[in-house]
């Protein structure tokens, strides 16, 4: 597992423009975020993240894995709906995942180019998938391409992460949120992951 080639410079300079930010990020020296490198891995876990707390979401995919065997396009595409349904996976869910499926065996999106595009290109490129929304599409940007300065304020646990860093009354709008991130770019993905950390047992992985 390597850390993105940005992280110490980022945690550095979080850790010097924001002493409350600071704080957490100095409770977690050894932690990190890591890629798993595979494209359909990370978007078939996002889903399945979607709208769910962090340990409800690692209970269904533990189950999916374990029933998957192998998570990949021809698998999922084969799996039977009971058989996922049994997973604690929503019909909803089903279609997205089925529907991720077929846009990779059918080569909808070409990810060996997403290296060279901007956030919001790749963004544009996954949200035409059934089931990927602009949250989804971000976790793939912070989870699968390392990419420093993504900010995702539809996510609840980032709202909280902030609301108790700072001793704000939860939630907070978006507006709001926006604006207090302004302080932590080029690296808001760093402060994000850092906010989620501060919430869960086990450090936030798709």
């Amino acid at each position: 597992m390597k850390k993105p080639f940005f992280w110490e410079k980022a945690k550095k300079d979080l850790i010097k423009k924001d002493k409350k930010l600071g704080k957490i990020i100095r409770n977690y020296p050894k932690d990190f975020l890591f890629s798993k490198s595979d494209p359909f891995y990370t978007l078939a876990r996002s889903i399945i993240g979607q709208q769910i707390s962090v340990k409800a979401a690692q209970a269904v995919w533990d189950r999916f894995e374990n029933k998957a065997i192998k998570v990949n396009p021809e698998r999922i595409i084969n799996m039977h709906f009971m058989s996922l349904k049994s997973c604690g996976l929503s019909r909803q869910k089903i279609t997205y995942l089925k529907s991720l499926s077929n846009a990779f065996i059918n080569k909808d999106i070409k990810y060996n180019n997403w290296s060279t595009y901007s956030d919001e290109k790749i963004i544009q490129e996954l949200t035409k998938i059934k089931g990927i929304g602009k949250w989804t599409a971000e976790m793939f940007l912070i989870f699968n391409l390392c990419r420093p300065d993504v900010f995702p304020v539809d996510d609840l646990g980032l709202i909280k992460g902030i609301c108790n860093c700072y001793n704000i009354q939860y939630p907070i709008s978006k507006d709001r949120a926006i604006k207090m991130s302004l302080k932590w770019k080029p690296y808001r993905s760093v402060a994000t992951w850092y906010f989620w950390r501060s919430l869960d047992p086990i450090p936030v992985e798709y």
